[in-house]
């Protein structure tokens, strides 16, 4: 058996590295039109981060992992092609800022019609809106007569910085196909792949519509919880209670779980905002305007939670922070990871910046070039400073802001960072992760989310 994957991004590379390494008998092929991103495949450096993943490549890259620019051959080859292009949010015409824009699928499509000559199962690997199976089945339905494809859904739900893991042991594996003989035999097909490693019970199937819808489901309900805890905090400093002790309350109730009632920042990502809000426009699509706009406050909340802290920090320096310093500690949306797509940091950055504040922004794994890129700023902008250590970017800062929970970030030398902070000195942890109580004692004033 031979697999193509078209892209070599976030959920390609790993998905792919993972099978490659379980399935040592099936040749797998990565293709991307992107020369640099398959030459950093190629290399030591990989494009990516993810703890675990620099291993798994090594050990089949060249062997029966590979990574090339020639789609045509990856796909005419393959019995099975995976699509896993970037489906962003759409910025023109009809759905813009809701809708997805799958331009990159249908050429995906397209150009799987063109070059095969034998028979294919499909796989979205994507994250994609209902229905989009149809519309990639059709154009190879009328573009090719020798050759039949059957279309699977197949989505991906890795969390980024334990992405290996996910792979590794997911919750489940969803595989959605046409309930046809055809349609079951090539779902079969599929499940044998993953099932070389993952328990069968594990492995869902369903009609192709459901396996899409839920996927956008999923990062909805967790998005959701997200701001619903994040409501509360606000309440909470309103009324002096303690957040993580509301949550941790409510945790415990077995109907409700501890999971995803972390108050922060927000979330980020590329998934959650942009998969909501295409639930957003799905629903006005097929006339539901009370549904769309109950999911759509789940990302009023979160832009909401992002100004509030920003809104915070500059009443609590004496309402200014124009020409003052401010420390920011970590840009990646989340630990473990330098994906900065949609990070919280980005929004919080770009407020202080239009307070005129002085941001000196350290992150242990993303790039000067990438933070200025995100921030839309040039890299001499003399508000914005990379740091290269967190004490370098709180040396006579104003005030410290905790935006990604790096581990390194509890472990920080604060006594050290204290007197070398401009008095009095500030922390806003945005991530509840430090011993407010323990900086205090140093003689830091310290703010969380969610609490006083």
């Amino acid at each position: 058996m031979k697999i193509c994957c078209i892209g070599a991004g976030y959920v390609g590379g790993p998905t792919m590295a993972m099978i490659s390494h379980k399935c040592p008998d099936i040749q797998v092929t990565v293709v991307d039109i992107n020369e640099e991103r398959i030459a950093a495949w190629n290399s030591d450096e990989l494009p990516i981060y993810e703890k675990g993943l620099d291993e798994l490549v090594s050990q089949s890259r060249d062997k029966n992992l590979f990574f090339t620019t020639d789609v045509e051959k990856g796909i005419s080859e393959a019995d099975i092609v995976f699509i896993s292009v970037n489906t962003p949010t759409k910025t023109y015409g009809t759905g813009a800022g809701k809708a997805s824009d799958l331009k990159f699928i249908e050429l995906c499509a397209r150009k799987i019609a063109e070059v095969s000559t034998s028979d294919k199962i499909i796989v979205e690997k994507s994250t994609l809106p209902v229905r989009t199976a149809e519309t990639i089945r059709t154009i190879l339905n009328n573009c090719h007569s020798d050759v039949k494809f059957e279309v699977l859904s197949n989505p991906e739900f890795l969390a980024e910085g334990t992405a290996i893991e996910d792979l590794l042991e997911p919750d489940r594996v969803l595989i959605g196909g046409a309930e046809t003989p055809e349609g079951q035999a090539a779902i079969q097909t599929l499940v044998d792949v993953y099932a070389r490693w993952v328990p069968r019970d594990r492995i869902l199937t369903t009609n192709v519509w459901s396996s899409e819808l839920s996927k956008l489901t999923a990062n909805a309900f967790l998005a959701q919880r997200i701001s619903s805890i994040n409501a509360i905090s606000a309440l909470c400093e309103a009324t002096e209670a303690n957040v993580d002790e509301v949550a941790t309350a409510i945790g415990t109730d077995s109907r409700i779980g501890p999971k995803f009632l972390k108050s922060s920042i927000g979330f980020g990502g590329s998934c959650f905002q942009k998969d909501v809000l295409n639930l957003v426009y799905l629903c006005e699509h097929y006339g539901l305007p009370e549904v769309a706009e109950y999911w759509e406050q789940v990302i009023k909340m979160n832009d909401h939670q992002r100004h509030r802290f920003v809104k915070r920090i500059v009443q609590t320096l004496f309402n200014t922070v124009s020409g003052k310093k401010i420390a920011i500690l970590g840009f990646a949306f989340k630990k473990d990871t330098n994906d900065t797509r949609e990070s919280s940091a980005i929004y919080i950055c770009r407020d202080l910046l239009e307070e005129q504040a002085e941001v000196h922004i350290y992150d242990p794994k993303v790039s000067k070039e990438k933070i200025c890129h995100d921030l839309g700023v040039a890299e001499d902008h003399p508000l914005v400073h990379v740091s290269g250590s967190a004490a370098e970017a709180c040396e006579s800062a104003h005030a410290l802001a905790v935006l990604t929970e790096w581990d390194e970030f509890k472990d920080l030398d604060f006594q050290s960072i204290f007197e070398k902070m401009l008095k009095p000195a500030f922390v806003f942890d945005g991530r509840n992760i430090l011993d407010l109580d323990a900086l205090r004692q140093i003689g830091f004033r310290t703010h969380g989310v969610g609490k006083v």
